[in-house]
């Protein structure tokens, strides 16, 4: 399903984006093509983006092509999910130790367009970080890396 969704293959590319993107929110998902999850969140996303084309806009980045921003946003996981509002970062609370991105894939079209709903709504009000409307049983567990360190 990623084929339906504007993929960025390069850093100038992705700079772009988040550059000039304004008044909407930019969603950059982070992953391989060919990952089974990363195709689970292809298709919500490709289903989404069209009923929330005036509030985002969606993008795919492969991990292996811009390993500058893997790096940056400690891509560790994929499929991982970043998103950007006017050039700026937007960080989500999800009740857990990250709140730079959203790791795995959403479990519903639902909890990912109440996401961006409340990151535009936040957004539009000025917060650069919100509080993530998803239930805490549909957000992916996972440990970080340097956890313990």
């Amino acid at each position: 399903m990623s084929f339906f969704l504007p993929k960025l293959t390069c850093k100038k590319d992705i700079d772009e984006v988040i550059k000039c993107v304004a008044e909407k929110v930019v969603v950059l998902r982070f992953g391989r093509d060919e990952d089974s999850i990363c195709l689970q969140l292809d298709e919500i996303l490709s289903k989404t983006a069209h009923g929330l084309s005036n509030m985002a806009s969606i993008y795919i980045v492969d991990v292996d092509k811009a390993p500058v921003y893997t790096r940056y946003f400690d891509i560790s996981y994929i499929p991982s999910t970043v998103f950007f509002f006017n050039g700026q970062h937007m960080k989500v609370d999800y009740g857990s130790p990250d709140h730079t991105k959203f790791v795995g894939s959403f479990k519903t079209k639902q909890d990912f367009m109440d996401l961006i709903e409340v990151i535009y709504r936040g957004a539009m009000r000025g917060k650069m970080i919100v509080q993530s409307p998803i239930d805490p049983q549909n957000i992916p567990k996972y440990d970080l890396l340097y956890h313990g360190i």
